[in-house]
């Protein structure tokens, strides 16, 4: 049996129109501020547009079936198919003029990481900066479809999950049909987006800037309109804790908001995943707070006074500091690297935890490492008890072996990935600390890193073929590993 080819270049081609139909918006962003990119913007939209009708025009008639080796093509191309025809509004408008610097910046949009090569944000067009923040937006309402839609029918990692019996989306479906459910996931997504966007209104920031902040929390993105990131609102309080609470809600299971709004509310209250997620935000929070208060005396950002005392400060720099990374938004109030040596080594550790599955979230996600960690606590009791059947439980339910060593080999192979990614960084030129934080903060869709590569600096210095091979981590970060890894077998690609 041979790939049905028609059918992977025909949702090709409806990408492409999806894409273009957002340019449009950018530029009719672009006309109301009147900032000489509108018509750039909208070529790059006719352009898109254009090839997209092209490509479904040739494959209609195609058969409706996708099976499981179309499944990931489609996936993984249609990422690069999104972020190849994103560069366009960059590279016609001049903004980014550099091909390298254009695919970055929309390979970083698109897989919400956040990561910049733009030295200054400020002065691009309005229309420009939108579609920034538009790039964002879409690749995390796409991860969502990607997350309860797409994954589980591929068999893909650790969102097996959500096609098993036990925890997840499946057990408790939405809708019996998964288009359905899909709606409603990114209905809610879409009012999260537009009640964010009123209130930061409401707290002082300018509409502009309020909806392209909502665009990236939303999406746990992280691409902010200042060069300072939310630190140009350090003496605005109530701006960063509405941003707080809405990386918070990103970061945590959609499936969970949808029972919130149906108010089944023990639903929530009995997740596992949440209470963990939950839990170690407050921690850590906690530790961060203690830190800077007694050892970094340094809980301002180099921006802005503080305003309402040194323990409230603290405590939101260490708040929002830690949300932002443990669910991979990469906003930054402050240079965390610059706290104290312990403050660095927890946050790049913090790099590795990830939200929750079924979130906009990168990283391994909060699921994972329980069931990792549960299953390794049960060895001893194995080790004990050779002859006995101890099966892992999670949300009070089993999870078949299947799903354990699947989430076994994808943590394996995202250490391995993150090894290789830091050993390439460092081949590449860079010093230990950019290297393995470039790694850790590309394959997580973190955004800020360490050393050259830190919160007050950006990825502009980094060689070309440094910036091509983060744009790949990121990819491979999004798409959980195996969507992408599995394309570059020999295996695959044989006719069966």
């Amino acid at each position: 049996m041979g790939l049905n080819s028609k059918i992977i270049f025909h949702l090709m081609g409806l990408l492409l129109l999806f894409n273009g139909f957002f340019m449009l918006l950018a530029a009719f962003v672009s006309g109301i501020y009147r900032d000489g990119a509108t018509l750039d913007i909208t070529l790059a939209a006719i352009v898109t547009m254009l090839v997209g009708v092209m490509a479904m025009f040739y494959t209609r008639g195609h058969e409706k079936v996708v099976k499981r080796k179309e499944g990931y093509i489609i996936v993984a191309f249609g990422w690069i198919v999104m972020s190849v025809s994103g560069v366009l509004p960059y590279i016609f408008s001049g903004a980014i003029p550099d091909i390298t610097n254009a695919f970055f910046e929309t390979m970083s949009g698109y897989t919400t990481t956040g990561a910049s090569i733009l030295d200054d944000i400020e002065s691009l067009p309005e229309g420009i900066l939108f579609w920034r923040s538009l790039t964002h937006w879409i690749g995390g309402m796409g991860i969502i479809v990607l997350a309860i839609a797409i994954l589980p029918l591929l068999g893909i990692g650790g969102m097996q999950l959500f096609a098993a019996e036990a925890p997840g989306p499946n057990a408790d479906k939405l809708h019996p049909r998964i288009t359905d459910t899909a709606k409603r996931l990114w209905l809610i997504y879409f009012g999260y987006t537009v009640a964010e966007t009123l209130l930061l209104k409401l707290a002082g920031m300018s509409f502009f800037d309020a909806i392209n902040h909502s665009l990236a929390t939303l999406s746990t993105g992280g691409f902010s309109t200042k060069n300072a990131s939310l630190a140009f609102w350090n003496d605005q309080p109530l701006i960063q804790y509405i941003i707080i609470f809405f990386m918070f809600l990103a970061g945590s299971n959609f499936v969970l908001s949808y029972f919130a709004f149906k108010g089944k509310v023990q639903r929530i209250l009995r997740d596992e995943e949440f209470k963990y997620y939950t839990s170690l935000i407050l921690l850590f929070t906690l530790v961060t707070v203690l830190v800077i208060y007694f050892k970094a005396n340094v809980p301002v950002s180099d921006y802005h006074p503080m305003v309402l005392g040194p323990g409230e400060s603290s405590f939101r720099h260490a708040l929002f500091q830690i949300i932002a990374i443990v669910t991979t938004t990469g906003f930054v109030t402050a240079d965390f690297t610059s706290w104290t040596p312990f403050l660095t080594v927890f946050f790049f550790g913090l790099m590795f935890l990830g939200g929750s599955a079924g979130s906009t979230a990168g990283g391994i996600k909060v699921m994972r490492h329980i069931l990792i960690i549960k299953n390794g606590l049960l060895e001893f009791k194995r080790t004990l008890h050779p002859n006995a059947i101890i099966p892992v439980r999670y949300n009070e339910k089993t999870v078949s072996e299947h799903i354990v060593y699947n989430i076994i080999g994808f943590f394996v192979l995202y250490m391995l990935s993150f090894i290789i990614g830091a050993l390439v960084l460092g081949f590449l030129g860079l010093d230990f600390q950019s290297a393995i934080g470039g790694a850790a903060s590309s394959l997580g869709n973190v955004g800020p890193a360490f050393g050259s590569l830190n919160p007050l600096s950006n990825f502009n210095g980094l060689p070309a073929l440094g910036k091509w091979w983060c744009g790949f981590l990121m990819l491979l970060g999004r798409l959980e590993l195996f969507t992408v890894l599995i394309l570059l077998t020999p295996y695959f690609w044989k006719k069966t």
